[in-house]
C-alpha cells in the first residue's frame, strides 16, 4: 500500500505542477490574488513530492522486497545507513530526490520572494513549474520508483559495495541542492527575459540562490573527491572522469554567475552576462544529468540505464536549454545596458574572470563530449584524460589565480591609481616562493612551480581587502570573497604539492618484512581476518614509523557476497604535513602480498581549502 500511495502522490504533484504552469501563463489584472493561488499550488506540489520521497525511504528501511527498486538496490543484511542512503544510490531514487529538492526550492521562491514585481515572479514560478513537470513526466513514464515486483523475492541484490560508504549519505544530496539552486537562477533568468525586467532587483533575488548553489556544489564536489580518493584505492583525488566533469561544469558556470550577479546587484552592470550565465549554469546541470543517466558512459558513479531513458532526458535537455537560449537570443536586445566601465576596473577584471571561466568550461565540455561523439560517428573508442585537461585548462586556471591578486583591490567603474602598492605583499611572497622552489626543488615542472608560488602568494593577497577596515563593520560579501580566495590559495598549495612531491611504491612483501616510502619505514606485521555486517576481509597490520612517531594502519581486501564483489579498502595516516596512503593488493604466487604505498605531502590542503 505504501508504494501505491507514493505513486499516487507523484501523479497528484505532477497535476499541480501543470496547474501552476497554467496559472502562471494566465496571470491577468488581479495579480495579487493569482500569485496567492500559485503559492498555494506550489506548497501542495512540494508537500506531495516530499511525501512520495519519504515513503520511498520507508520502503528501503523496511526492505520491502515487493518493490523492484528495493530488490535491485538493497539487501536485508545491509546496515540501516546504507538502506537509508541507498534510496538515492540508484537512478529512480536519485531522480525522485532531485524532483523533491526542485519542488521545495519552487515553494521557497513562491513563499519568500518579495523583491520582484509580480509579473516577473509569476513568470519565474511558471518556469520552475515547467522544469518540475518535465521531471515528473520522466519519473512517471520512464523511471517509476514505486514499481511492484510480484512475486516478491526473499531478498534483494544489494547495493554496489563501492557505494556502501557514509559518503553516499552526503555527496549526492549536497550536489543536488547545488544543481537545484541553479534551477532557480535559471527560472529567474527566464522570468526576467519574458518581462524585460533585468536589473538590480533580479540580481538581489538571484544572489542568495547562486551563493547557496555554489556553496553546496563546492561541498559536494569536495566530498565526492575525497570519497573517491580513499574508497577506490588509486591514490588520486581527481581523474577528469566524465562524471566528475559533469559536476565541475555547473560549478564553473556558477562561479562566473556568482561574480556577475554581485556586480548587477551592486552596480547595475553585466546584465547580459548575468542572464546568460543563469541559463548556462543550469544547462550544464542538465548536460551532466544526461551524461550520468543516459547509459552512454561507463563510470564508477554513473547510472547505466537503457537508451530510452537517455532519449527522454535528451528531449528535456533540448526543450529546456534550447528554448531558454532561443528566448535569450530573442529578448536580450530589449535589456537595457548597465553603466559603462573602463577595462582597468573591478568590472573589467570580473569580465576577464568570466571569460576565462567560460573558456575552461568549454574546454571541459569539449573534452568530455568529443569521445562520445567520435564513437557515435566512427565507432572508434577514444579517451580524453588528464594529459589534455591538465595541459589546456591548468594554465588558464593559474591565470585566474593571478587575477585574484589585484581584481579585489581595483575600484569600480575606473581605477586611475597605481595598482602595485595594493598587490605588493602577495606579489612579493609569490616571487620569494618561486625563487625558493627553483633552489630547493629543481625537479618541479613549470605548472607545479607556478601553482605553488601563486597559492602561497594568494594567502596575503586574499586578506588585502580586509586591511584598514573595521572587521566588525566589514560587509559579509567582502568576508565571503576573502575566505573564498584564501581557500583557493590553500587548495592550490595542496594540488601543486601533491603533484610535485608525491612518492609512490608498489612492492610485494611477506609479514615481517619492512619497506620504505618517502620518510616512512613500514613494517608488514601480519594478516588477520575481519568481518562486518555484510562483508568479510583479510586485513593487513602495518606499523609505519617516522622518527619517533608510529602509526598503525589496517588496509583491507574486502569481499561482499551480495552482490559478489571484492574491494580494496585503503588505510590512511594523516599527519601535519601530509598523508601516508596504503592499499593491500592481491597475493602473489610465492606467498607474498602486493602493497601500494604513497607518501603525499600536504595533500590534505586540497580539501581543507575547498571546504
Amino acid at each position: 500500500m505504501i508504494a501505491e500511495v507514493g505513486h499516487a502522490a507523484l501523479w497528484l504533484a505532477a497535476l499541480l505542477a501543470a496547474l501552476q504552469l497554467g496559472l502562471s501563463l494566465g496571470i491577468g489584472s488581479d495579480q495579487g490574488r493569482e500569485i496567492r493561488a500559485i503559492r498555494a499550488v506550489a506548497i501542495g506540489q512540494a508537500a506531495l513530492t516530499i511525501t512520495a520521497f519519504v515513503l520511498l525511504v520507508i520502503l528501503f528501511l523496511r526492505s520491502d522486497m515487493s518493490v523492484r527498486l528495493v530488490v535491485e538496490n538493497s539487501h536485508t543484511a545491509k546496515p540501516w545507513l546504507y538502506r537509508f542512503a541507498g534510496t538515492w544510490g540508484n537512478h529512480e531514487g536519485s531522480m525522485l530526490l532531485w524532483v523533491s529538492v526542485l519542488s521545495l526550492s519552487g515553494v521557497a521562491v513562491a513563499v519568500l520572494e518579495r523583491r520582484l514585481d509580480q509579473r516577473t515572479l509569476s513568470a519565474t514560478l511558471g518556469a520552475q513549474a515547467a522544469l518540475s513537470l518535465g521531471f515528473f513526466a520522466f519519473l512517471l513514464f520512464s523511471s517509476n520508483p514505486f514499481e511492484r515486483l510480484l512475486p516478491a523475492p526473499v531478498d534483494g541484490r544489494g547495493l554496489n559495495p563501492l557505494l556502501q560508504d557514509p559518503g553516499l549519505a552526503f555527496h549526492p544530496p549536497t550536489l543536488y541542492l547545488g544543481y537545484v539552486g541553479l534551477s532557480v537562477a535559471f527560472s529567474l533568468a527566464v522570468g526576467a527575459l519574458i518581462t524585460g525586467q533585468v536589473g538590480p532587483a533580479l540580481a538581489r533575488a538571484m544572489r542568495p540562490w547562486v551563493v547557496a548553489a555554489w556553496v553546496f556544489l563546492t561541498l559536494g564536489i569536495t566530498a565526492g573527491s575525497y570519497w573517491a580518493y580513499y574508497e577506490l584505492g588509486w591514490g588520486g583525488w581527481w581523474f577528469w572522469d566524465p562524471v566528475e566533469n559533469a559536476s565541475l561544469m555547473p560549478w564553473l558556470a556558477a562561479t562566473a554567475l556568482l561574480h556577475s550577479v554581485s556586480v548587477l546587484a551592486a552596480r547595475g552592470g553585466l546584465r547580459a552576462w548575468t542572464v546568460m550565465l543563469g541559463l548556462v549554469a543550469f544547462s550544464m546541470s542538465m548536460v551532466g544529468t544526461f551524461l550520468v543517466r543516459s547509459g552512454i558512459l561507463t563510470s564508477v558513479h554513473a547510472f547505466a540505464v537503457d537508451p530510452q531513458r537517455g532519449t527522454f532526458i535528451l528531449a528535456l535537455l533540448a526543450l529546456y536549454v534550447g528554448g531558454a537560449l532561443a528566448l535569450f537570443a530573442w529578448r536580450i536586445g530589449s535589456v537595457r545596458e548597465g553603466a559603462p566601465f573602463d577595462p582597468v576596473s573591478r568590472e573589467g577584471a570580473l569580465v576577464a574572470n568570466n571569460l576565462l571561466l567560460s573558456v575552461i568550461l568549454g574546454i571541459v565540455l569539449i573534452g568530455t563530449l568529443y569521445p562520445l561523439l567520435a564513437e557515435a560517428m566512427t565507432g572508434e573508442k577514444l579517451s580524453v584524460g588528464p594529459p589534455y585537461f591538465n595541459a589546456v585548462a591548468g594554465p588558464l586556471a593559474l591565470v585566474i589565480a593571478a587575477l585574484l591578486f589585484f581584481a579585489p583591490s581595483l575600484r569600480w567603474r575606473r581605477d586611475r591609481e597605481p595598482v602595485w602598492p595594493r598587490i605588493a605583499p602577495g606579489a612579493l611572497v609569490t616571487a620569494v616562493t618561486l625563487a625558493a622552489t627553483v633552489v630547493l626543488a629543481p625537479h618541479m615542472t613549470l605548472l607545479e612551480r607556478a601553482g605553488l608560488a601563486l597559492g602561497v602568494g594568494l594567502i596575503p593577497a586574499s586578506l588585502q581587502p580586509l586591511v584598514g577596515r573595521s572587521l566588525r563593520r566589514t560587509p559579509l560579501a567582502t568576508w565571503g570573497m576573502a575566505v573564498a580566495h584564501l581557500g583557493i590559495g590553500v587548495a592550490l598549495i595542496g594540488m601543486a604539492s601533491d603533484s610535485a612531491f608525491t612518492q609512490q611504491k608498489l612492492v610485494a612483501a611477506r609479514p615481517g618484512e619492512t619497506v620504505g616510502v618517502g620518510p616512512w619505514l613500514i613494517e608488514f606485521k601480519q594478516l588477520i581476518p575481519a568481518a562486518g555486517s555484510n562483508w568479510t576481509a583479510l586485513e593487513a597490520e602495518l606499523r609505519a614509523s617516522r622518527g619517533s612517531g608510529v602509526e598503525v594502519l589496517h588496509p583491507q581486501s574486502r569481499t561482499f557476497n551480495t552482490p559478489p564483489t571484492t574491494t580494496a579498502e585503503s588505510a590512511i595516516a594523516t599527519v601535519w604535513n601530509g598523508q601516508l596512503y596504503t592499499v593491500l593488493g592481491e597475493p602473489t604466487e610465492d606467498g607474498r602480498w602486493q602493497l601500494r604505498l604513497w607518501w603525499k605531502p600536504f595533500v590534505t590542503l586540497i580539501w581543507f581549502g575547498e571546504s
